[in-house]
């Protein structure tokens, strides 16, 4: 993904994240709060600039999974509908920095066992995400960010 510019999250404390995890090369803020978290930017759907946010993740197996809570709103994260239209994203781990391709875990027969343990896993990590969605009513995404070559 090329980009010329990329800002990041408006909201307060995900900005000053960011900051840090930038500032020190992911020494200081890939784990927050005692929990794993990487640097996703997407490309902005509208605007066509980078926009970068920090997310909480877990793995399934090599891939990376991240959750489009939105803190139980009734909308989805714009980084989410972004993804969705560009799939092709940016991730950054700790140091590392590297182009992965966003896909949302499927609902149907055949992937919806999985899409329930991976999303069980991300409870563990963040029992947050069981709260947010109770607050709402669309079910809540989940991304798997897979690494390119």
């Amino acid at each position: 993904m090329s980009r010329s510019e990329t800002i990041d999250s408006p909201t307060g404390f995900v900005a000053e994240h960011i900051k840090t995890y930038v500032e020190s090369n992911g020494t200081d803020g890939h784990i927050w709060r005692g929990v794993p978290t990487l640097l996703l930017t997407t490309l902005g759907r509208k605007s066509g600039v980078g926009r970068r946010t920090a997310l909480i993740y877990g793995r399934d197996e090599q891939d990376y999974v991240i959750v489009a809570s939105n803190g139980g709103s009734p909308t989805n994260p714009l980084w989410y509908e972004n993804l969705v239209l560009v799939p092709e994203v940016t991730v950054q781990v700790g140091a590392e920095i590297f182009t992965c391709t966003a896909t949302t875990y499927g609902e149907d027969a055949e992937n919806l066992a999985h899409r329930q343990k991976i999303w069980d896993e991300m409870v563990v990590i963040w029992p947050g995400f069981a709260e947010y969605q109770t607050k709402t009513d669309r079910r809540i995404p989940l991304v798997k960010l897979t690494r390119k070559n």
